[in-house]
Formats: structure tokens, C-alpha cells, sequence
């Protein structure tokens, strides 16, 4: 059985970890006898946004707790995580990724990743072992893994695969569909929302993105 780490980011899709993206992966990972280990980093969010309003509140929240409303409690704190307890990791989208895994929302392509996600997803990398990246938080790739020009996708969006490139990265359109994977440097990215109008049409990118990074980890 492998053990795949999912990297989250809140809850809620304005502020925190897509919910429909988190829980698809979740789903998709336990179907595959996977093990799952959810992480998070223990900070404030960049924001709190109502989502029924649609604009930011003055309110401050925890990035932990947060996305321990999705795991369901089963979470740990992203900093107490190595990449020798797992064989992969997924990060779900969200603008929690853009926002609280890294400043992309705000820096576009002079972003930098959270320390501790960076920290964790070299460690990953430097071990041959896959790494996932769903909607919106291959943006965290880019950034990471720039200089070695990994191919990756956000969909079809021109601005945003503009600076995903400006960071170094390859962008490849993807359909919603389906998802995108560089074998070499196993990584494996699908637009989702970025891209899809449905559950449903997010539900067939992701699936197919969980199980390469499954089969690249040896699952």
C-alpha cells in the first residue's frame, strides 16, 4: 500500500482548499487503497472571505484548522511531515494554494512558496518521488522547480500560463478531462476548476491525475 501525503490549504474555494478538489482527491486515493495523510501549515490565511458575499471579512483564521474541516480532524501539521514517511503528495486547488501556500494570488510570477510547503515538496522531488498539483496550485511547481522547466498545466487560461512560463515552467493546455504528466521529473497536474464548470468534469481530470500519481509511486 502506498502512502500519499495531501497538502491543504483552508477550507472554502475563495480562501482556503477547493472542497469539491480536496474531497474528489480523498475519494480517488481511498479507492486506490491508498493510505492518505492530510498536512497543512499552522498560520493565519492570507484572508477570510465570505463566500455567500463574495468579499473579505475582518476576521482571522487558522490554515490548520481550517483544513482539518475536511480531513475530519486527521490532520497534521505540515512542518512535523518528512517525505521519507510517504511515497507522494497531491496539493489540491483552491486559492488557499494561491494565497496560503504561496503569494501567487498577490505576486503573480514574483511569488514565493510557503517554507514549509517548499521545504517539503524538495524533499519529495529530491527523493524521485511524485508530486501532484490540481487547479490552480501548479502555480506552487513553477515557483519551486522553475529553474528545471517542469511541463505542467493550469488549463487553457493565457495570463496565467504566461507567468507559470515567466517562472520557468512549460505550460501544456490540458482539457478538464484529463491531466498532464511529466515522467521525468514525475509530476502530475490537472486543471480542474480552473478550467471545468461541473463537479463532474472535475471529478475525470483528478482521477486520472490521482492514479498516475498512484502508479508513479509505486501503487
Amino acid at each position: 500500500m502506498v502512502k500519499i501525503g495531501v497538502i491543504l490549504s483552508g477550507c472554502g474555494v475563495n480562501d482556503g482548499a477547493e472542497i469539491h478538489e480536496s474531497v474528489i482527491t480523498l475519494l480517488a486515493l481511498d479507492r486506490s487503497g491508498a493510505e492518505v495523510v492530510c498536512m497543512a501549515p499552522d498560520g493565519d490565511q492570507m484572508d477570510v472571505v465570505d463566500h455567500v458575499a463574495g468579499r473579505p471579512v475582518n476576521e482571522t483564521r487558522n490554515i490548520l484548522k481550517e483544513s482539518a474541516r475536511i480531513a475530519r480532524g486527521d490532520i497534521r501539521n505540515i512542518a512535523d511531515v518528512k517525505s521519507t514517511e510517504l511515497d507522494g503528495v497531491i496539493v489540491p486547488g483552491g486559492f488557499g494554494a494561491a494565497k496560503n501556500l504561496c503569494n501567487f494570488a498577490t505576486q503573480g510570477d514574483g511569488c514565493e512558496a510557503h517554507p514549509e510547503v517548499a521545504r517539503l515538496l524538495k524533499e519529495f522531488h529530491h527523493e524521485g518521488k511524485p508530486i501532484g498539483a490540481i487547479c490552480i496550485a501548479p502555480c506552487i511547481l513553477a515557483r519551486v522547480f522553475g529553474s528545471e522547466s517542469p511541463s505542467i498545466t493550469i488549463g487553457t487560461d493565457p495570463g496565467t500560463a504566461a507567468a507559470m512560463e515567466k517562472m520557468g515552467a512549460k505550460h501544456v493546455d490540458c482539457s478538464v478531462h484529463d491531466c498532464v504528466v511529466d515522467r521525468e521529473k514525475k509530476m502530475v497536474t490537472t486543471p480542474a476548476y480552473m478550467l471545468g464548470q461541473s463537479i463532474g468534469q472535475i471529478a475525470d481530470g483528478i482521477e486520472k491525475a490521482v492514479a498516475e500519481v498512484v502508479a508513479l509511486a509505486g501503487g
